[in-house]
This record gives C-alpha cells, structure tokens and sequence, in this order.
C-alpha cells in the first residue's frame, strides 16, 4: 500500500502559544512526530501539513518534507482533521501522485514507542479496515456501562442498558482514542467524506507513555515524562 504520513502544525495554539516547535527537552515539539515518522518502513512519504512560515522554516530545518502552505481558511480553530487530510490528497492527486491511505501523526502525541507505526499499518492493512486508531483502554469507573447521563432530572445508564453490571469483571473492555496514530483509507476520506468510515480497528497502547498536549498542564506532564524516557531524549 502506498501510504501518506502526513504531520499536522497548525500556528495560532492558544493554550500554550507556538506550541509545535516549542522546546521539549532540548528539541521542537514536532521533531519527536517526525523522528517517530521517519523510522517507519512502510510509510511512503511523509510531508508536513501548516499555515505558519515559522513552524515550515522549523520542519524544513529537520527535513521534514513541505511541498505546500496550507490556506488559513484550513487552520482555524474549527477546522476538521478530514479537512485537512482532503486537501493533502488533492494536493498530491493534482501533481499525479495518489495514496491507497493516510496515517496521520498529530505533533500533540509526542511519544510513540518504536515500531508503533508500523506495527499498526500491518494490523490496518490484514484486517482490511476502513480505518485503525490508537487506543488506550478505559479505567473501569469510566467505562460507559458505569457512566449516567442526565434526563429530564433523572439518570439513566449511558450505553441504554436498563441494569448496571455490578461486577467490574464483567466489564467489556472499552477504549478511548490517544490522538497518536489514525489511519485511513483514501477513498474513505474522500468519496465517504469520513476518516473513520464503517470497519474501525484499533491497535492498543494502553501502559505505553502517553500525553496528549493541550494545555500547560500537558505541557509540564511531557516533561516529567520525558525525564523517564531515553529513548525520546
């Protein structure tokens, strides 16, 4: 398959301003999604997608492949990932160049074990998904067979269950998304106009380190971690 990585970096962060290619640990925040990128065999290309001269002057500086600015209407801060992903592939489709599928690499998610890429490309492509997410399982108080909603003044279980499953055992194992790996078929993205489509399969990072960077307090988790983890140093 050939298979675009593609690195999003938008400017204008508001949390924690010029967040992309801030310094962590002695390097831009972007260089962590580039050097994880560049280790991968089976990723055919991988380009940066952003509106900022600096953050492109930055990837430049690493190597990191720019063949286009991105238009300001697509870095606002409603702007979809699909958006995005649409555009890259036009881009591309124009100069003759097409994809079987994206995997996009958000800067956010620094920390991604070796061969985590790879390894989901080769789950993404047996299993035939329209789409494979990285995932970490949900704590079993947050599980949604345990989580209310609210209506009218009164609670009823999440999932539409009538009765609680009392035992944490019984638990089925649930996930949320770690914004560190999404892969998707480009006929998906396009023609679907979806980047999750119908078969979703996921590939688990649950114990693996982890931040999704938001705000300061993100920031500050990145860098206890960092301080645990020479492989990212």
């Amino acid at each position: 398959m050939k298979i675009l990585g593609l690195i999003p970096a938008r400017g204008g962060s508001k949390g924690i301003p010029g967040k992309n290619i801030k310094s962590l640990g002695g390097k831009p925040l972007l260089q962590y999604t580039f050097e994880a990128a560049k280790k991968s065999k089976l990723l055919s290309r991988v380009v940066l997608t952003s509106d900022d001269p600096e953050i492109i002057a930055v990837a430049e500086e690493m190597g990191l492949e720019v063949y286009f600015k991105r238009p300001a209407a697509l870095a606002a801060d409603d702007t979809s990932s699909l958006e995005v992903i649409q555009h890259a592939l036009k881009f591309f489709a124009q100069k003759g160049q097409n994809f079987d599928a994206v995997c996009l690499l958000q800067v956010t998610s620094p920390f991604r074990r070796n061969g985590l890429i790879d390894a989901a490309i080769e789950q993404f492509s047996k299993g035939k998904f329209d789409s494979l997410i990285s995932v970490r399982e949900v704590p079993a108080e947050f599980n949604p067979h345990w989580i209310f909603e609210q209506n009218n003044g009164q609670l009823a279980i999440a999932t539409g269950d009538k009765e609680i499953i009392s035992r944490r055992q019984d638990l089925p194992k649930a996930y949320h998304r770690d914004g560190a790996i999404y892969i998707t078929k480009a006929e998906v993205l396009q023609k679907q106009n979806s980047l999750y489509g119908n078969k979703i399969g996921f590939i688990d990072t649950t114990g693996d380190p982890h931040v999704n960077i938001d705000t300061p307090a993100d920031w500050e988790k990145a860098e206890r971690l960092l301080t645990m983890l020479s492989d990212f140093s």
